[in-house]
């Protein structure tokens, strides 16, 4: 399973780049982490903020919404998240990051995450009846 973040700031969502593509914050949950933990951590790591998840936006499987497909299931679960504190610092996992509207998205990296999926993310911001999207 992994996790990714919805964080927005002036309508823009957060992105995080990656070498050459960007993504929303996230990452494998690690042993003893739940999901919501799991979220907390990666978006310190990556984005170097300080977040409180408040709901699930989706659970998809990854080979349903991704590429390329991988041999082994993987279950993608995306949280928007609200910014408590921080800055961004480079780090050995991101170079930088940034607010993007959806009409200026960079080119993502789509084995994380897709321009649908970072809209759907912008759909459930905007939403105050949002219901939860599943595989």
């Amino acid at each position: 399973m992994t996790t990714r973040a919805a964080i927005f700031k002036y309508d823009k969502i957060l992105l995080v780049k990656e070498k050459d593509n960007w993504s929303l914050p996230g990452g494998w949950i690690d042993v003893n982490e739940s999901v919501r933990s799991n979220t907390i951590k990666e978006v310190k790591e990556e984005a170097g903020l300080d977040v409180i998840p408040l709901r699930l936006i989706a659970v998809q499987d990854r080979n349903k919404h991704n590429h390329p497909r991988y041999a082994y299931g993987i279950c993608k679960i995306f949280v928007l998240c609200d910014i408590i504190s921080g800055e961004f610092q480079a780090n050995s996992e991101t170079s930088e990051s940034k607010f993007f509207s959806l009409d200026k998205l960079p080119e993502l990296d789509s084995a994380k995450n897709t321009v649908e999926q970072v809209r759907m993310c912008f759909d459930a911001y905007k939403s105050n009846d949002w219901v939860v999207q599943f595989d």
